[in-house]
């Protein structure tokens, strides 16, 4: 998949969602929309600006969320936080995301998945990661305005850094951590804001917030930097 030189998001979408390159995956799909008829199940595209600064990467879709929806993060436990968040740091146009025709936009900011497909019991296999960075590298190629990217979780981190031909080694995961990326990007990380990292206290909200008030600290992402 060739993305054009003017990303378009709609056109990029419509050959994503026909992708079939992970077998196990795209079999687990036929399952679910045969099982669940009214969702969407196929491979779900990034939600958000074509001329943003911030990308946020996340894992995969949810069973009951974007896998229900179509869109990144929407109808599920860990939207919660990340819209409330993005809405608090003047990324989103509201702090609920409901459904994929609720409204809600994104502003300055695009959401997508390391894995595009939802994988069994939310764990893709390794291979799967890799051939699936093929369209995150590809997403980056065209989304040239984007200055930072924050990584949800170790899998979207290192999915971040094969995308971008960085070493692995070279940029250790952390909640918080800052890594300079290639053509003057930064790559943030934070634990996933999934339902286990918060139930358990591994991520808190001051601890979510306090991630994007470093990007917003960022002189490129500067609300006024525009």
């Amino acid at each position: 998949m060739t993305l054009p030189a003017a990303f378009d998001l709609d056109a990029y979408a419509r050959r994503l969602t026909a992708c079939r390159d992970c077998p196990r995956l795209a079999g687990f799909l036929d399952e679910v929309r045969a099982a669940q008829p009214g969702y969407f199940a196929r491979p779900v595209p990034p939600f958000g600006m074509t001329d943003a600064r911030l990308v946020i990467v996340g894992l995969a879709p949810g069973m009951h969320g974007a896998n229900r929806t179509g869109r990144p993060f929407t109808g599920d436990y860990a939207g919660i936080l990340l819209y409330e968040t993005l809405h608090r740091f003047g990324f989103a146009s509201r702090p609920v995301s409901e459904s994929a025709d609720d409204g809600l936009r994104l502003i300055d900011c695009l959401l997508t998945n390391a894995v595009k497909c939802l994988p069994p019991q939310n764990k893709p296999e390794t291979d799967e990661v890799w051939r699936c960075n093929r369209h995150l590298r590809e997403e980056f190629e065209a989304l040239e305005s984007a200055r930072v990217v924050l990584a949800l979780g170790l899998i979207a981190h290192r999915a971040v850094l094969r995308a971008f031909g960085v070493k692995q080694g070279s940029a250790a995961f952390g909640h918080g951590a800052r890594h300079a990326l290639p053509q003057g990007r930064v790559l943030f990380d934070s634990y996933h804001c999934s339902r286990y990292n918060t139930n358990t206290g591994r991520l808190t909200e001051s601890g979510f917030h306090a991630v994007f008030e470093a990007i917003r600290a960022e002189p490129a992402m500067a609300v006024n930097s525009r």
